[in-house]
């Protein structure tokens, strides 16, 4: 397979830990991206730090590299092997997908690195900003 184009965003996110039974705040729709998670027992928002949520616990600073899509369901190991290229330089990542396409979140001290690494092993990344 080949390797995918990610794309960097400029949007600087936060990863909120709300209780299961927290409402989710009318505003965040209107946000230009956003992402909502809910199971049995865990609620998590992550959206632009500039959004402010009263949360349980929160981690700030992460930027998302989006991979180019729409990926087509057939397509398999791609977080995969994208987790696993900076799982090898050691950078710790949140990982996000939608029905199109994969989202891999790198804190902001390390987008760099990660950009770096990505690029030595095949993948092209754009860096201008969305």
């Amino acid at each position: 397979m080949s390797k995918q184009t990610l794309q960097l965003h400029s949007t600087v996110f936060t990863i909120h830990s709300l209780d299961v039974d927290s409402p989710i705040p009318n505003d965040l729709f209107k946000q230009h991206i956003f992402f909502i998670s809910k199971t049995h027992d865990e609620l998590s928002i992550v959206c632009p730090s500039s959004f402010n949520i009263d949360s349980l616990d929160a981690e700030h600073n992460w930027l998302a590299l989006e991979v180019v899509g729409p990926l087509g369901f057939s397509l398999t190991g791609i977080m995969a092997n994208i987790s696993g290229v900076l799982a090898s330089a050691s950078i710790s990542i949140f990982a996000l997908s939608t029905y199109d396409t994969d989202y891999v979140l790198v804190k902001k001290q390390r987008i760099d690195d990660a950009i770096k690494t990505l690029k030595k092993d095949g993948y092209t990344v754009l860096k201008e900003p969305i």
